[in-house]
């Protein structure tokens, strides 16, 4: 896991550098011609935005990073996994490391989404920005349901098309999403994560952390409040480096790493 954790922070520190060349380097006339969203037009968030600079909002742009990092570490968990297939002692999720390729690339996705979205305010980076929010999602109960039903016998086959299935879930939510509000989809995939999360965890109490999971649940809970609050402008300050949603980004990544370490960082197979 050392490794894996260099190898999450060597990317993401190249990727701040990147976007720090970005920024520097590059203005806001980049995203001319380019419809904006309606949290440009409302003035969504409290964070001040900069028209005039590449990043309309830096601080909710590099707070992104959040995101991409923990996306790199899961994939090169995924990659050690991967190698060590023939090692009998690894647990489920271990035995089918596409599941955290999945998860980590939704990750990544989401951070690259966002950070579009945030620097450019557009329709189309908001767009990108709420699949790859749903693409987490998608992930997380793909693991859960995967979890629940071990006892089916998982084939490589069988394997690859459950990849392929939330795949195409994930790429059939880009336009969902703008036939059913957020606000109804995202706590149905919510509560249908958390359902499955609970049935697997008195499938195994041993075996499983109910500290993860609380920790789960309870980083969402945060995350959503400050998100209300940052929305209804509450001790709002546009120029400061604390930005509320910045604290979503950040708090909504370690609530969905929490979620997968619950099923991930189990010692041994449960029997």
């Amino acid at each position: 896991m050392k490794k894996a954790l260099i190898q999450a922070s060597a990317y993401t520190a190249t990727l701040l550098l990147v976007y720090f060349l970005l920024d520097t380097f590059l203005d806001g006339s980049v995203w001319d011609g380019m419809v904006l969203s309606k949290s440009a037009l409302t003035g969504e968030y409290c964070e001040y935005n900069e028209v005039q600079r590449f990043f309309h909002q830096h601080i909710n742009t590099y707070s992104n990073l959040a995101y991409f990092f923990v996306g790199t570490f899961i994939c090169a968990l995924a990659w050690q996994d991967n190698m060590n297939q023939s090692d009998t002692t690894l647990n489920w999720l271990q035995k089918f490391p596409m599941l955290s390729f999945l998860m980590g690339g939704s990750f990544i996705y989401l951070s690259l989404g966002s950070s579009f979205f945030h620097a450019s305010l557009t329709w189309a980076g908001q767009h990108v920005d709420m699949n790859g929010t749903y693409s987490i999602s998608i992930s997380l109960l793909f693991i859960a349901v995967y979890h629940v039903f071990h006892e089916i016998s998982w084939s490589a086959t069988v394997k690859k098309a459950t990849i392929v299935a939330a795949l195409l879930v994930i790429v059939s939510f880009y336009e969902i999403h703008l036939l059913v509000s957020s606000g109804i989809l995202l706590p149905v995939m919510i509560l249908l994560i958390w359902i499955f999360t609970a049935i697997n965890y008195f499938q195994f109490r041993k075996e499983r952390s109910i500290i993860l999971a609380f920790l789960g649940l309870a980083l969402i809970v945060i995350a959503l409040q400050i998100r209300i609050l940052d929305v209804q402008k509450v001790d709002c300050d546009p120029h400061s480096v604390f930005q509320g949603h910045a604290f979503w980004h950040v708090l909504t990544a370690l609530s969905s790493f929490c979620s997968y370490a619950f099923f991930r960082f189990t010692s041994k197979n449960p029997r």
